[in-house]
């Protein structure tokens, strides 16, 4: 449907210039005179003019504003709940049975991966193990000797430090079996393998495979990326001037690609700092499942604001131009060749919250409040006029 207000403001857009030209014919030099040049932010209408574009006048009101502030985001995860899997000392893949999008619970086997590193490791583990019984019972049976004058005390120094070696080495071993997959307790001389199994960190879906049989993989290449959905988080982008609107606690309503079905969240951290681009980022978790909302999604999101006192105008009375927002103020009456003319001001301001045909405006520092007649009916038809301006000049 076509808004009336902007209907007004083209028919009279399209009046002006007609009724407020010169009249035809040739002027004498003696009723030339030279053209007022009024500065870029004022606006000149006579009396006439006034009472065709409907102008009223009245005051910047303070009033109780709640409303919705719109925003938009995007649906991101937490990394405790996003995994990259990578198998430290590489591998061939021997097999995976995996396709993106498959559902995976924490634990569950992803690849198997053969090396023959893997056979080397175990065999120094348990080689390394076995000495280490060794050198752990010589150190005791020469620790009792020491004690009874029996044994050196450079001798027994020799036997202790071959144990901690020992001990260290197999520890770091034992480190390493784990670092693959392999649990050193359950490790014997029967069970060497040349395969290891991969498993899955986390519970979630597959958001990316990037191996398949036969093929190598490195220590830092990526062989699958998983996603636990189940707690989501919005990562929403305010501007500067709406940055003491939000604040942990509030609910917001958001939705995601064209969809109607709104769906909930709860804000619960707000940023700390403004970034280069005047921005200021808040965070809310997702409340309950939602089965179409995914990780990387942007969303449109509506926080519903709490009541503050705030300086509202008309929403009729503030306009936009070339990406900015003004209004018009009374500035003094004024006769020119026997005729009556008002000049208008143009004031940028800042719109904030919109609620029951009102809208919050935030006004320039100095700005006279008691004193100011703001343009309250009409506001389009002197943007219009301002537009005009060299069309209607006489």
């Amino acid at each position: 449907m076509i808004n009336l207000k902007n209907i007004a403001a083209i028919l009279i857009s399209m009046l002006f210039p007609a009724l407020f030209s010169c009249s035809g014919g040739t002027k004498s030099t003696e009723e030339k005179k030279e053209t007022e040049v009024l500065p870029e932010n004022i606006v000149e209408l006579r009396a006439d003019q006034i009472k065709l574009a409907k102008i009223e006048t009245g005051q910047i009101e303070t009033r109780t504003m709640s409303g919705k502030l719109k925003v938009s985001g995007i649906v991101a995860v937490a990394p405790q709940n996003m995994a990259t899997v990578c198998m430290p000392m590489g591998g061939f893949v021997k097999s995976t049975t995996l396709m993106p999008g498959n559902v995976v619970q924490k634990g569950q086997t992803m690849a198997i991966l053969e090396n023959q590193e893997f056979v080397d490791i175990q065999q120094n583990f348990l080689e390394a193990k076995n000495k280490l019984e060794f050198a752990e019972a010589d150190f005791k049976r020469h620790s009792e000797l020491y004690k009874n004058d029996v044994y050196s005390a450079q001798n027994l120094q020799q036997v202790t430090s071959d144990y901690k070696n020992l001990k260290a080495q197999v520890r770091a071993l034992e480190q390493k079996l784990t670092l693959i997959g392999i649990n050193p307790a359950n490790l014997h001389e029967d069970d060497i393998s040349s395969s290891v199994a991969v498993v899955s960190p986390i519970s979630g879906f597959v958001k990316t495979v990037n191996i398949n049989i036969g093929k190598y993989v490195g220590p830092a290449d990526v062989m699958f990326e998983v996603v636990n959905s189940d707690k989501l988080f919005l990562e929403l982008t305010l501007f500067e001037k709406d940055a003491d609107k939000a604040f942990a606690g509030q609910k917001i309503g958001f939705f995601i690609n064209n969809e109607t079905e709104k769906h909930d969240a709860v804000i619960y951290q707000t940023g700390k700092s403004i970034s280069s681009d005047k921005t200021y980022q808040v965070y809310a978790s997702v409340q309950g499942t939602c089965k179409n909302v995914l990780p990387g999604m942007y969303v449109n999101a509506l926080i519903e604001t709490s009541g503050n006192q705030a300086t509202v105008l008309p929403s009729d009375a503030v306009v936009s131009f070339d990406d900015k927002d003004y209004i018009f103020v009374f500035d003094k009456n004024k006769m020119e060749s026997g005729k009556e003319f008002t000049e208008y001001r143009m004031v940028e301001v800042r719109k904030g919250l919109a609620d029951a045909g009102f809208v919050e405006v935030i006004l320039p520092e100095g700005f006279d409040l008691q004193a100011a007649k703001v343009v309250t009916k009409g506001a389009y038809s002197l943007l219009s006029a301002k537009k005009n301006a060299g069309e209607m000049a006489c």
